[in-house]
């Protein structure tokens, strides 16, 4: 009980920061998120070991599948004590801001060395494309941590899937941070230990087990987010580039977008802002991202198997390979919002030469494909590949 009163504190200290922080973060980042990360990642490559491996190689962790399966057990814990059967939401990736259509439309005159599985071809596929927030629960935006999802579904892409639950997709899934919150699979299921008794805040700041530099990274880019729309997305983790090649994907906003937030600093906000200024801007607006890939040089510096180090620019640069286009739209009806609690993501939903790299992606192909099959069992919802042609009310 003390641990929980001091996190329920840390979190009550946090919501008020979250409401006076939109009034400087903007001056804070351009001055200083770019010195910090850079010290924060040189702390974290100081502690960390060559293993001279080759690009693209992946090495299996110790206790690895141990690990993945008691992070399928304790979110499915965390569902069922935040859900009831007809209206489960994901373990992760939880509240939905809106699902809206979208085109991705991959350029001409790529280098060579990056024309490979859907980007080998200039060509438009349609899309379905999910905002979200982090979970497991569904708060008042506000109060939530200052981080927002993006996952992508590819339509009508041709060839042999890593997965055979769908035939003609490709997802993509990324969150708006560079890093992700955990470096690899054994630190995850210690994070959803602490997310299972309501405080997640201890997974960081644990002085037995801390992860500080893990919290700093995160922090430089958690904010009060404003509008999806407007946000950088970054894969974090690792795939093919065809093969023995590695990459890391982002996505990168082009337009200007609806970003006030009402009540601030401490009136009422709405609950769900994000949501609602993401419909004002799409009432009035198409949205544009590039969309970039970022090619593994140096197998130590771009490790394959942390997910908690941030891949050098220097070493090798993003360069642009698609456009993803979001029209303007109407996409706030109960129909639509229920077809995206329905929809499965997965990155293994992926053609073979983008196969997921990495612990946390192996973990992710049964994670994901578990917990979606156990969500869908329980709002009796069977499972729909997706066409683009669907339309709602």
């Amino acid at each position: 009980m003390p641990l929980q009163r001091l996190h329920d504190a840390l979190v009550a200290v946090s919501h008020i920061e979250r409401r006076l922080e939109p009034f400087v973060r903007d001056a804070l980042d351009a001055a200083l998120r770019a010195p910090q990360a850079a010290v924060a990642q040189f702390l974290i490559n100081i502690q960390r070991r060559n293993e001279h491996l080759a690009l693209a190689e992946e090495k299996l962790q110790p206790g690895e599948e141990a690990d993945t399966q008691g992070i399928i057990d304790l979110m499915r814990e965390q569902m069922r004590g935040r859900f009831k059967p007809g209206g489960y939401e994901r373990g992760g990736n939880t509240k939905t801001h809106g699902l809206v259509r979208g085109e991705v439309t991959i350029l001409d005159g790529l280098p060579e060395n990056v024309r490979r599985g859907v980007f080998a071809t200039p060509r438009s596929f349609r899309a379905w494309v999910r905002y979200s927030g982090p979970g497991p629960d569904v708060p008042k935006d506000i109060e939530d941590v200052g981080f927002v999802s993006m996952a992508i579904k590819l339509i009508g892409v041709e060839g042999p899937k890593l997965m055979d639950e769908e035939k003609l997709t490709q997802d993509l899934i990324c969150i708006c941070v560079p890093t992700f919150p955990t470096p690899d699979t054994k630190t995850n299921a210690r994070l959803q230990y602490w997310s299972l008794l309501h405080q997640p805040l201890w997974y960081f700041l644990d002085p037995r087990q801390s992860h500080l530099l893990d919290f700093w990274m995160q922090s430089l880019w958690n904010k009060t987010q404003s509008n999806p729309l407007g946000e950088a997305f970054y894969s974090c983790v690792p795939y093919l580039l065809g093969e023995g090649q590695a990459m890391q994907y982002a996505f990168f906003p082009r337009s200007k977008v609806h970003r006030k937030i009402p009540g601030l600093p401490f009136g009422a906000v709405p609950d769900n802002y994000l949501h609602d200024n993401m419909v004002r801007t799409l009432d009035a607006q198409d949205v544009e991202f590039d969309i970039a890939v970022q090619v593994q040089t140096d197998s130590h510096r771009m490790p394959i198997e942390n997910a908690g180090v941030m891949w050098p620019r220097r070493l090798s640069p993003f360069v642009t390979v698609a456009k993803l286009k979001i029209p303007r739209q109407t996409f706030n009806s109960a129909a639509q919002m229920g077809f995206a609690r329905n929809l499965k993501y997965n990155p293994w939903h992926a053609l073979p030469e983008h196969r997921p790299l990495g612990n946390q992606s192996r973990t992710r192909l049964r994670l994901y494909r578990e917990l979606s099959d156990f969500r869908q069992k329980m709002n009796a919802a069977p499972h729909l590949e997706p066409t683009g042609d669907e339309v709602f009310s």
